[in-house]
């Protein structure tokens, strides 16, 4: 089978030894997301809710240079350092779908890459 790394300076580099996403044959799977602001490099959590829309941007910015959206997502993992705040999580994760939603699970870590609430990967098909 063939792989494809995808990789884009609309989404943060990679902080270690891997890609910001893959191409398996026509799956794509997204490396987790931090809420690393790719422009300028500093971490974007002022708020749960800020953290959790620059995951999901960088995410977007990682399936758009795949050629693909949130709409070719089939799964989704959240990694969340308090399970208490997963609802506001939730509802900012949501508005990224139009309804037809991926298959989800949801973890409390106890830690984080650079320590921050949460970090969100995804699988994406053609």
């Amino acid at each position: 089978m063939e792989k494809k790394i995808i990789t884009t300076s609309n989404a943060p580099a990679p902080i270690g030894p891997y890609n910001q996403a893959v191409f398996a044959g026509d799956t794509l799977y997204v490396s987790g997301q931090i809420a690393i602001d790719p422009a300028t490099g500093e971490l974007n959590n002022s708020s749960l809710q800020d953290e959790t829309h620059q995951c999901m941007k960088n995410l977007d910015a990682i399936l758009k240079e795949a050629g693909l959206s949130f709409d070719n997502v089939i799964k989704s993992t959240i990694f969340i350092t308090d399970m208490k705040r997963f609802a506001e999580i939730n509802d900012v994760y949501g508005q990224y779908f139009t309804g037809n939603y991926p298959a989800r699970e949801t973890v409390q870590v106890a830690a984080l890459p650079k320590f921050v609430n949460v970090e969100i990967s995804v699988v994406a098909i053609k």
